[in-house]
């Protein structure tokens, strides 16, 4: 397993994509949200395609914390079931992965 990881996740309104942004980064969960949209997601739901104008949330994080980000963000996400997709970081800028532990620790391990 990647020490550090790239979250995925979309939602259909610009103001909750800035509450689950707020949510990561207020809980020191990522170190960075970047917000995209709007875009355009095609699905299969409920046994028929769906077509949504949806806001994407790329959130830079480390492993570790995956299971209270999803939390953070199953707690202010309006869906049923969100996607929250973990992407394995295989190589980067050890600088930039210093200054994501730096500022992603909880508050609970300072």
């Amino acid at each position: 397993m990647t020490e550090y990881i790239s979250v995925v996740t979309t939602t259909g309104s610009e103001g909750n994509a800035q509450q689950i942004a707020s949510a990561a980064l207020e809980n020191r969960l990522a170190a960075c949200v970047q917000i995209s949209a709007p875009i355009e997601s095609r699905y299969w739901w409920q046994g028929k395609i769906e077509t949504a104008q949806e806001w994407r949330l790329t959130i830079k994080t480390r492993t570790t914390l995956f299971d209270d980000l999803t939390a953070a963000i199953r707690a202010v996400h309006p869906y049923s079931v969100p996607q929250i997709l973990a992407l394995p970081v295989v190589a980067g800028n050890r600088d930039y992965f210093a200054w994501i532990d730096e500022v992603t620790t909880p508050p609970t391990e300072v």
